[in-house]
């Protein structure tokens, strides 16, 4: 018997072996081929309704396209009209202009300069933006214009009625050497194309930026007598009588710009 009992081999006990079960896979192809048939299935109806939907898109670019030509061909349509008969009325006005400036309307003691009547309130923005246009044009040409307010004085106003013979007038109104010229359109129009400045030949030129010294080119001043207030006493009867020097607005012209 050996000292060692553990080595004992007939002691030992023979266990059975731990090894894993195998289990044989078994490929069930009914389900696969099904599956793969669903997938098809699937693919198709989703590249139908794709195909469908990229149909449906076209088609309603296709709408869109058509209405959008429409429109471009209706808009051109109408500026290819708008422009003839923009054409149409600037030949009209130049021929009128041709002939003695086509209007028998003349201002007196104007003959040797370019009479604006404009307005410088802003009640009317329209009426505003037409007179600072037509303002600003007769300015570049760097001549002297007299510039008649008549918001600033009633008196201009009642003398535009009696010149064209009308009650109701619209501003601006330009006169060139007592000739009547027009308003707003007309000097647009005929500075666009180049007959103004034959127009306003002959005048003598003002320097850059020339500013009048006694209005500031506001072609009036307060009256000196009554200080703008429209009202003088009087030391005879003692009593404030109305001022006879000045307007409505307490103003008098400007004695060097309105000479």
């Amino acid at each position: 018997m050996s000292r060692f009992p553990y080595f004992n081999r007939s002691n030992t006990v023979h266990t059975a072996s731990s090894k894993p079960l195998e289990i044989p896979y078994v490929l069930d192809r009914s389900g696969s081929l099904s599956d793969l048939s669903d997938e098809k299935a699937k693919s198709k109806s989703m590249s139908n309704s794709s195909s469908m939907r990229g149909r449906m898109v076209k088609k309603i670019c296709g709408l869109f396209e058509t209405q959008s030509k429409s429109s471009s061909i209706a808009r051109s349509a109408t500026e290819e009209s708008v422009q003839s008969s923009k054409s149409k009325q600037g030949n009209s006005k130049l021929m009128k202009l041709d002939s003695d400036f086509g209007t028998p309307f003349r201002l007196p003691e104007a003959e040797d300069r370019v009479v604006v009547y404009f307005t410088s309130l802003r009640g009317v923005r329209r009426t505003f933006e037409d007179c600072s246009a037509v303002r600003m044009i007769l300015k570049g040409f760097r001549i002297w214009i007299d510039e008649r307010d008549v918001s600033m004085d009633a008196g201009y106003r009642k003398e535009l009625q009696c010149v064209l013979g009308e009650k109701n007038v619209t501003l601006p109104q330009v006169f060139v050497r007592g000739k009547y010229i027009g308003g707003a359109d007309v000097i647009r129009h005929l500075f666009e194309v180049g007959e103004l400045g034959k127009i306003l030949e002959g005048f003598p030129n003002t320097k850059p930026g020339f500013v009048c010294e006694s209005c500031a080119d506001l072609r009036f001043a307060p009256c000196w007598h009554c200080s703008g207030s429209r009202k003088v006493f009087d030391e005879d009867e003692g009593l404030l009588k109305r001022c006879m020097e000045c307007n409505e607005n307490g103003l008098i012209k400007c004695p060097d710009c309105c000479s």
